[in-house]
């Protein structure tokens, strides 16, 4: 069982479906609305532990009724959760709507994980256990850098999504060993629309890159090797909120095992194709058996959900 380390983002997510999204200005009448658990650190942790890894998450939740609902969330998932702090104050939140067509918009507000801005020393020691560490950008960005550093020099790879997409600061580049973008962070961060050529243009600052393309799959590339296009299951989106921290917590799990890249992204694929299947971002995380089922026969996710 690979190990992974999640340094991230915990909120909860109000989640308003609606037919169509509102234009600025315009009110529409939703036809549902839910809380579930989320934030994309959280989200990465959950995906990770379902898929099979043994996942610790350092971070931070309120003192309110969502702080007490996130770490049960998480420690329900087998995500062990005793460097999770309890900050002064309200957790996160992310306002997401959700559209007929499983598109979503995404306000998010930090509460406690602005708290979290450097490490402890319980937290170092953590990530020295660990094969990988998994960061995204929700956290101040001075942890986060100090997160990939502290890995770096204890020898643990670390994955870094860039999201939500901002200006990346070289110290924290020369810690990345894969950095995994969708293809709209993959343009923000290089100003390149092509994929190919971001993710070339990104290999410049790191070893490895993954863009993710939606259902159109992901592209790997790797300094001194020529890309990798793997094509993603076919499947009817329902809700695509958190498929992205889906396919790089099963990633994580599957890199962790040994597997190689084009594996491992097959693999993740067939996680983030079955979350899109489902509502929610932390609930519509499917576990190692149906991953395993679906990377194997990915031609049973043309039927409609269940």
């Amino acid at each position: 069982m690979t190990s992974i380390v999640v340094l991230g983002s915990t909120n909860m997510d109000l989640v308003a479906y609606v037919p169509r999204a509102p234009a600025l200005g315009e009110t529409v009448t939703g036809r549902s609305f839910r809380t579930v658990p989320g934030g994309k650190g959280a989200n990465q942790a959950v995906a990770a532990a379902r898929a099979g890894g043994e996942v610790a998450m350092i971070g931070a939740v309120g003192a309110d009724d969502f702080g007490v609902r996130l770490r049960a969330t998480l420690e329900h998932c087998a995500v062990d959760t005793d460097l999770l702090r309890t900050a002064t104050g309200s957790s996160g939140t992310a306002h997401i709507v959700v559209d007929d067509d499983g598109g979503n918009a995404i306000v998010v507000v930090p509460g406690a994980n602005g708290t979290v801005t450097s490490l402890t020393h319980g937290d170092e020691a953590l990530i020295g256990t660990a094969d990988t560490l998994l960061l995204q950008l929700e956290l101040p960005l001075s942890v986060v850098v100090e997160g990939a550093a502290t890995a770096r020099r204890l020898g643990v790879r670390t994955v870094l999504t860039p999201a939500p997409a901002q200006p990346l600061p070289p110290e924290l580049l020369s810690s990345v060993d894969l950095l995994v973008p969708n293809e709209h962070e993959a343009a923000a961060l290089t100003g390149l629309t092509d994929p190919r050529e971001a993710a070339q243009a990104l290999l410049r600052h790191v070893p490895e890159v993954v863009v993710t393309l939606g259902a159109a799959g992901s592209l790997y590339a790797a300094r001194g090797a020529d890309p990798i296009a793997v094509p993603a299951p076919r499947v009817r989106a329902v809700d695509t909120t958190g498929a992205g921290d889906t396919f790089v917590g099963a990633l994580a799990v599957a890199l962790g095992e040994g597997r190689p890249a084009p594996e491992a992204l097959a693999w993740a694929q067939a996680a983030a194709a079955l979350s899109v299947r489902r509502e929610g971002a932390s609930t519509s995380m499917p576990y190692r058996v149906e991953i395993e089922a679906t990377f194997l026969s990915p031609d049973t996710l043309e039927a409609d959900p269940v």
